[in-house]
């Protein structure tokens, strides 16, 4: 099992940016799609983005898409959320997964077995 650890969250102010990463250890990284899941309080855990295991593709949630960019580096067994524009409702604690199976992508979060602790963002003036 992949072990995942996130780190680079903190306080940014509106419209601000913040990039962050995802150390994998413990499994075969470059075989598996990465997501990014986000919780605000109150809420389920949503979908911000995944990208495949070579990188090649991606796919991100409406709200996000145009603002936040996943990419990978397999070499350092990472995988980054750079996100830019930030507002106060992308406020939320921030999970990276890895995917339960080799090779799959897609958006639900029941299809992803290792997450990270999580990391807070907040988007404050």
């Amino acid at each position: 099992q992949v072990q995942l650890v996130e780190s680079g969250g903190g306080l940014v102010q509106p419209g601000g940016s913040l990039r962050l990463s995802c150390a994998a250890s413990g499994g075969t990284f470059s075989m598996y799609a990465m997501g990014w899941f986000r919780q605000a309080p109150g809420k389920e855990r949503a979908f911000v983005g995944v990208i495949s295991w070579s990188g090649s593709r991606t796919d991100y949630a409406d709200v996000v898409k145009g603002r936040f960019t996943i990419s990978r580096d397999n070499a350092k067994n990472t995988v980054y959320l750079q996100m830019n524009s930030l507002t106060a409702e992308d406020t939320a604690v921030y999970f990276c997964a890895a995917a339960r199976k080799t090779f799959y992508f897609g958006s639900d979060k029941a299809d992803f077995g290792s997450w990270g602790q999580g990391i807070q963002v907040t988007v404050s003036s």
